[in-house]
């Protein structure tokens, strides 16, 4: 039993134990979850009724591929967008978002850290989305949006050269507040930092960019340096992390300030070699999930992410698997205080899932079977 006093946990117990005041509410045979924290998505992509693509492509052409599907598309219906993927996460059960938005946005969403994307490789590219960046930092702050609600995204290594991602770490510092980057998606992600060759190298080129300008990264080991540039903001998400080796593994975890972020059905749809996961969560690195888009993605329900990986992870404890979901996510975002857990004096933020199991080592069977669903708790 949970005794909720003004939306704050006062006691957690069983019902004999408990002194017994005020309402009542049976929610039946569930188990009692936090609310889920996706810190990885788009929701701008929320239109979409399926990825974009084919299974197994190259994330090279993927990219091309968005970019030909979405062409131009004004704030209002970005916006519009924004609000239909909102509403589906938080009705599968999500209560916490990390969104990556390109700016301006109109408003930001309940529940959510906008983190306003950064890219260009030609100067004037960037410079034009670090000015919206800086604006969104800069409005959210005057209009006094509590707990980090706007953030900061360099969109990625091979869109976004080292010198603007030190901006947007610096802008991190000035506001306090979390940065995330897509950091080794793939194997032709490396291939272009160092060797300026690849996938990602003849597709730059299509789009009629000079790729010897900006590639290779001089550095001997360009994902070392990238991380080592993250963790000076305050707090870093390095999203996806597929193509990590055992070095920039070990690397990332004497950074206490960054998180990694799985997206375990994007990942299986880019068909990428097995994620190293359960390498990061050896090293005593945190790792959160996240449901990236509709471009990738059938769906944003952060509990199928869940499910997918107590199906096909199964050396992952799955006590674990949950805390990814949960615990570590509300952490890599600086939340903690408010979000990922359940106990007596944090807010009653908290789903449902129906469960028979007795004990909690019997729910898993349950947790894992595809009539599962997460809901969020009753409004009293």
């Amino acid at each position: 039993m949970m005794a909720v006093d003004s939306g704050i946990v006062t006691s957690i117990g069983s019902f004999q134990d408990s002194q017994v005041e005020g309402d009542l509410v049976d929610l039946g045979d569930v188990a009692m979850i936090p609310g889920l924290v996706n810190a990885h998505t788009h929701l701008e992509f929320s239109d979409l009724t399926n990825p974009v693509g084919h299974p197994g492509m190259e994330l090279a052409d993927w990219i091309r591929e968005v970019i030909k599907t979405r062409g131009m598309v004004d704030t209002a219906t970005r916006q519009q967008h924004i609000l239909k993927g909102h509403a589906e996460a938080i009705a599968s059960g999500t209560q916490l978002i990390a969104d990556i938005v390109t700016t301006p946005l109109t408003a930001i969403p309940s529940n959510t850290i906008a983190f306003a994307e950064v890219l260009g490789l030609s100067r004037e590219r960037g410079d034009e989305r670090m000015t919206q960046a800086e604006l969104h930092l800069r409005n959210a702050a005057a209009k006094d949006l509590p707990d980090d609600s706007a953030a900061i995204s360099p969109h990625a290594p091979y869109s976004t050269p080292l010198p603007l991602i030190e901006r947007c770490v610096q802008h991190a510092k000035q506001y306090k507040t979390t940065l995330a980057m897509h950091v080794a998606e793939s194997p032709a992600e490396r291939e272009l930092l160092s060797q300026g060759s690849g996938p990602f190298a003849e597709s730059l080129r299509a789009l009629g960019l000079p790729v010897e300008k900006y590639f290779p990264w001089p550095a001997a080991s360009p994902l070392i340096q990238l991380i080592d540039t993250l963790a000076k903001a305050p707090r870093a998400l390095i999203v996806h992390a597929n193509d990590l080796n055992e070095t920039e593994i070990q690397h990332v975890a004497t950074k206490r300030n960054c998180s990694v972020v799985f997206c375990p059905r994007t990942h299986h749809f880019f068909q990428h070699s097995e994620h190293p996961v359960a390498k990061l969560q050896a090293a005593g690195i945190n790792v959160a999930l996240g449901t990236d888009s509709r471009a990738s993605n059938p769906d944003l329900n952060l509990w199928r992410e869940v499910q997918f990986l107590l199906n096909h992870r199964q050396e992952l404890a799955p006590a674990s698997v949950l805390e990814m979901a949960t615990l570590n996510g509300a952490h890599a975002l600086g939340r903690s205080a408010t979000d990922g857990s359940l106990k007596v004096g944090m807010p009653a933020n908290f789903i449902t899932v129906a469960t028979k199991a007795d004990r909690a080592d019997q729910l898993w069977s349950d947790f894992s079977s595809s009539s599962s669903t997460a809901r969020p708790a009753p409004q009293s």
